[in-house]
Formats: structure tokens, C-alpha cells, sequence
């Protein structure tokens, strides 16, 4: 197989999708890997290291996607790079499709097969390609929401930890999943006041008993949403269904009530966000006020710390990549039917139910 590795060009996204070891493992399995110049500098790589490991460095990004069958990336391809790909070509990345509904249709138009990490699920459930930027994330979402609670930012000019005599910030972490629980152990970490609300009783008891009442939990109710968030500091929305549309947790009345200088860290903005007023933003320009309240929405946090987030995100991705390399698409997803579901779009068809349902689409299934 012959497998490209484009440099990101998303804001200020500094991960690569394979590290020069995965390049030399992938080499020696007998496999060309043609690399675009400097695609692995903000973590780090240079492409002399690609060479060593067996890689060829491309004259350019159209010279990456004109060899290869198989394109490897982080995040999900731009608009303007669309034209690049062929029909019968494969793309293996995040794609969060349910969100954006022209890259979609563009994409369809292409022909290629689309594999997402994040809705490919292991056998035991988990979504194994998401957890690791999910908990860089989640850990991220406190430490921007604290930067962006000073005054200087624009927020209330609140210390999450607070001071003896002085009571610490109040954060509320909407979801108990990977984001979440992440979020919530930098924050108890920090000692602010957490609340976490999830729908599922049994993951909020798991984190009730592993934190030993330093949390307060509540299950989801519009009223519980309400109350939690009017009383917020720091709002972090980490809510997550698999290869759909997060759900709206947060009205903009809701908003409209909360503490001047508040601050909402939408993680799940990749998905479209769980709040109304939530919208994508990059690392240029990250933050917006509505109502008083500070929005943060970058998709992609974690390409700001590319030197962990891409060994983490490659530890996950690799076997996934080895094996359509080595069986090709369609051997991969028939021998694994949680394989089969990273895969979105095939030969101009929608294969994930979810993506077809958030536009209105024809649904094919895969298997």
C-alpha cells in the first residue's frame, strides 16, 4: 500500500498523523510512505527522520495525494483540499462529519472511502481513537477556562482554587464521559467547587465514589441544567453521542443568565456544540462574548500540545493504520464490525447512519 502523510493545515494544528517510528514500522511490513515537506515539525519530526525510517519526503501536498491510495491525517481534510483526492482513494482521520454538512456533501462527490477514528469502536465498546484526544481535551478545557477566567481575558477575575477565607471557583462539566471525567479530575485537582452532569446514574456514581464527595453529581434535567449553570463560573460541555449531532443542552436563555464574565468551554463543539450559542472558533481568534459570557469553541485544542497529543493519538491509531494497509478496506472492516463503523462515506455513499440522519441523507449500510 501506498500511504501519504499530509502536512495539517488547520489553525494552528501542529499534530502529524504518523510519527517517523510508525513510518519505519509500516516500512518494514513492506509499505511506501510518501510525506509532505515539514509535516511533522510542530511535534518535533524532522524529515530527515522520515528518510531514515524509510519514508520519501514529496515535492509538495499534490504530489502526497497523487501517490498514495491511502491518505492519513488528524483532522478532517479543508474544503480546498478536497479537489486533491480521487475516486477509490481512502482517507483515515477524524471527520466529525455531522457538523458540516458541505464538507460532507464535497466529499461524497469525491468518491473516496472516508474511515473516522472517532466513531471506529473496539470490541469491548470504547471508541479507542478518540479517548486519548478526548482526555487531552477534556484536561485542556479547565486550564483554558481558568486562563480566560482572569480579568485580563475578559472573565469574572475568579482563581478556580481560590484562597483560605476566600470560596473557590464553581465549575460544571455537562457529560460524564472521557471529556468529562477528564475535565473533572484537573478541576478537583485545581479545588474548585465541581458539579458533573451526565444522564447515565451509574457513571456519576463511579465518579460520587471515586471522589469521596468532593464532587456533586446530578442527573440531566433542564431544571438541573438551569440551576448548575446560572451559577457557574466555568461551564465545560463535554457531551458526546458517537458520529452525531451533540445534543443542545444549553439554551441561549439560559445563557442570558448566567454570571457576567462567565466563562463556557464547548469541547463538544466538533460535533456542533451542546450549547446554542455555541460556534467553531481556531486558535487565532478563540474566544467570543455572548450576553456577557465568554465562548470558547476551538475544534481542535489539542494541536497546541502536538508533541503529546500526536504520540498519544498515533499509539491509538497505528493498528487501525497497519491493518488497512496490510488487508485493504474491505478485508479490515469484515473482519471487524467495530472497524466497519469508522467507516462514514464509501464509493459516494453515506455508510454512517448517524451522519445520513444530521443531513437529511440516504443511508447505505456498510455491512
Amino acid at each position: 500500500m501506498v500511504i501519504g502523510v499530509p502536512k495539517e493545515i488547520k489553525d494552528h494544528e501542529y499534530r502529524v498523523s504518523l510519527t517517523p517510528d510508525g513510518a519505519s514500522a509500516l516500512h518494514k511490513a513492506g509499505h511506501t510512505i510518501w510525506v509532505e515537506p515539514s509535516a511533522g515539525a510542530g511535534s518535533g519530526f524532522t524529515d530527515d527522520e522520515y528518510r531514515q525510517a524509510g519514508a520519501t519526503i514529496a515535492s509538495s501536498k499534490a504530489e502526497v495525494f497523487e501517490r498514495a491510495g491511502l491518505i492519513v491525517k488528524v483532522k478532517e481534510p479543508l474544503l480546498s483540499e478536497c479537489s486533491l483526492f480521487r475516486p477509490g482513494q481512502v482517507l483515515f482521520t477524524y471527520l466529525h462529519l455531522a457538523s458540516l454538512p458541505e464538507l460532507t456533501k464535497t466529499l461524497l462527490d469525491t468518491k473516496i472511502t472516508a474511515i473516522a477514528y472517532e466513531t471506529t469502536v473496539a470490541r469491548d465498546g470504547s471508541l479507542p481513537m478518540l479517548r486519548p484526544m478526548s482526555e487531552i481535551a477534556g484536561r485542556m478545557s479547565v486550564q483554558v477556562g481558568a486562563h480566560y477566567l482572569e480579568k485580563l481575558q475578559g472573565g469574572r477575575g475568579v482563581l478556580l482554587a481560590g484562597v483560605p477565607g476566600v470560596e473557590p471557583g464553581n465549575v460544571v462539566i455537562l457529560g460524564a464521559g472521557v471529556v468529562g471525567a477528564s475535565a473533572t479530575r484537573i478541576a478537583v485537582g485545581l479545588g474548585a467547587q465541581v458539579t458533573v452532569i451526565n444522564l447515565d446514574v451509574d457513571r456519576l456514581r463511579y465518579l460520587d465514589d471515586l471522589y469521596q464527595g468532593r464532587i456533586v453529581t446530578r442527573a440531566v434535567s433542564e431544571a438541573a441544567v438551569e440551576q448548575a449553570v446560572c451559577a457557574a463560573d466555568l461551564v465545560i460541555g463535554a457531551v458526546l453521542i458517537p458520529g452525531a449531532k451533540a445534543p443542545r443542552l444549553v439554551s441561549r436563555a439560559m445563557v442570558a443568565r448566567m454570571k457576567p464574565g462567565a466563562v463556557v468551554v464547548d469541547v463538544s463543539v466538533d460535533q456542533g456544540g451542546c450549547f446554542e450559542t455555541t460556534k467553531a472558533t481556531t486558535h487565532s481568534d478563540p474566544v467570543y462574548l455572548v450576553d456577557g459570557v465568554l465562548h470558547y469553541g476551538v475544534a481542535n485544542m489539542p494541536g497546541i500540545v502536538p508533541r503529546t497529543s500526536t504520540f498519544a493519538l498515533t499509539n491509538a491509531t497505528f493498528p487501525y493504520l497497519l491493518r488497512l494497509a496490510s488487508e485493504g478496506v474491505d478485508r479490515a472492516i469484515q473482519s471487524d464490525p467495530g472497524f466497519a463503523k469508522g467507516v462514514n462515506l464509501k464509493n459516494g455513499q453515506i455508510t454512517c447512519a448517524e451522519v445520513a440522519d444530521a443531513h437529511g441523507l440516504p443511508f447505505t449500510p456498510i455491512l
